[in-house]
């Protein structure tokens, strides 16, 4: 397990995957696998984030960048058995996460969140979600870091 995660060095890297062909989910499982050393993730959990990106494969519906990091809070806390009341933890911190989106953005929802962008390709609408999907990393880092006592710089 890693001791530390430098918040810099996620976001560099996060952009440089997101300008060059990952999508706002992708990125934000990328980035936080990497840099929380999570070798046992297989390369399967990026790929089924892949549906998530523009709201369910452009539904508008859940952020794909919020997909991503509840994945993550997930992935650290969830359970793997039935009946595993460590379920409780994860949706707390799951709604801590979801709560501080909500606060930041106004919504969860990619629709709302880039209502005011409405071509997928264009520069704003990615220079929105960039912002988006760097406040997911660092939302979920920090939380899944506290949770496990890394040191975050």
């Amino acid at each position: 397990m890693v001791e530390h995660v430098n918040l810099q060095a996620m976001f560099e890297d996060a952009m440089y995957v997101f300008h060059n062909g990952f999508a706002c989910s992708e990125t934000v499982i990328y980035t936080l696998r990497k840099h929380f050393g999570w070798e046992d993730m297989s390369d399967d959990a990026i790929a089924m984030s892949s549906g998530f990106p523009w709201g369910l494969g452009g539904v508008g519906c859940l952020c794909g960048a919020v997909a991503g990091g509840t994945m993550c809070i997930g992935y650290c806390f969830g359970r793997k058995t039935p009946g595993d009341p460590c379920i409780n933890r994860c949706f707390e911190l799951t709604c801590e996460f979801g709560n501080a989106v909500v606060e930041k953005w106004g919504s969860c929802c990619c629709g709302k969140l880039i209502e005011e962008f409405p071509d997928r390709n264009g520069a704003d609408r990615k220079a929105k979600c960039a912002e988006i999907v760097k406040f997911c990393i660092e939302t979920a880092a920090r939380i899944i870091a506290r949770e496990q006592g890394i040191t975050i710089e």
